[in-house]
């Protein structure tokens, strides 16, 4: 795609950062300064990974400071990971979100009566490749998922790689309950448990869980994106988002490439891995309601 990304610190530790570059070289914030479209006219969305398939860290853009590197989450000063809730081991599609879309806290969803999240929007990629930590993807959308979690509105989109071998066979959400057998009730059972071994209840949905297809999905996204480009311009008040960007014309964050630059230059030099720790492989097991 073009994109390329640079660690700082060690993977696995508080302070570990992983920085976006493009194609030229220069730093540039994954959530404003990628493109939503890899490909308008076809509806292919660019979609950076922040958790591969099969691994338990919470990755994510973090909206919060310059330049939107990749980071662990961090829950009461312990790095973060999502538990195994049997039959799953970690993330159960290569997980991620699509750029320049933003979910509004101040913006009380009309489908689900909830605001939203305060982040990008999510994807859950299907496809059969097991993809890395920053990568940027094109993906085709096929319908999504309406989380409530903690209150708040957090749209799960399904999406497949469009390099994917059986791309061409996916183009809606009913594809996947055909193709994939078992694979959307997973998700919403995935959805609805991973937060129950933090002592957490069970998440809720709208719509009783059920998916919504293709178009629904692509208004929903389109929505997100509208509320960026209010973030971006600052026609609505982000609070604490950070909207540092190197690319977006008309907008009143932009930087400088110097200044991009030091951002990085200020973050620890790059360290191996920490060990992920044991407990992060147990499994928990529940009675489904």
């Amino acid at each position: 795609s073009g994109y390329g990304v640079e660690e700082r610190a060690g993977p696995h530790s508080p302070e570990y950062r992983l920085f976006f570059k493009d194609a030229a070289g220069r730093y540039i914030s994954p959530f404003h300064d990628i493109p939503i479209y890899a490909d308008a006219g076809k509806n292919v969305f660019n979609m950076v990974v922040e958790v591969p398939r099969w691994t338990n860290a919470k990755m994510e853009i973090s909206t919060k400071e310059p330049l939107n590197p990749i980071k662990q989450d961090v829950k009461k000063g312990k790095l973060r990971f999502v538990a195994n809730v049997f039959p799953h081991k970690g993330y159960i599609w290569n997980y991620g979100a699509i750029p320049q879309t933003w979910e509004d806290p101040g913006h009380k969803d009309e489908n689900t009566g909830c605001c939203g999240d305060n982040d990008p929007i999510d994807v859950c990629e299907i496809g059969s490749k097991v993809c890395s930590r920053g990568e940027v993807i094109k993906v085709k959308v096929l319908g999504t998922l309406a989380l409530i979690d903690e209150g708040e509105t957090d749209w799960k989109i399904i999406a497949i790689n469009v390099e994917d071998p059986e791309a061409d066979s996916y183009n809606d959400i009913e594809d996947v309950r055909r193709m994939k057998p078992g694979y959307l009730e997973a998700t919403v059972d995935w959805f609805r448990r991973y937060k129950v071994p933090d002592g957490k209840p069970e998440n809720q949905f709208a719509f009783n869980g059920e998916f919504k297809g293709k178009d629904f999905a692509l208004d929903v996204i389109k929505g997100t994106h509208e509320h960026w480009k209010a973030l971006i311009t600052k026609k609505t008040d982000g609070g604490e988002i950070n909207c540092t960007n190197l690319t977006v014309s008309g907008s009143p964050f932009c930087c400088s490439q110097d200044c991009a630059k030091a951002t990085v230059d200020a973050a620890p030099l790059c360290q191996a891995a920490n060990p992920i720790p044991p407990e992060v492989d147990k499994w928990f097991y529940y009675q489904k309601n």
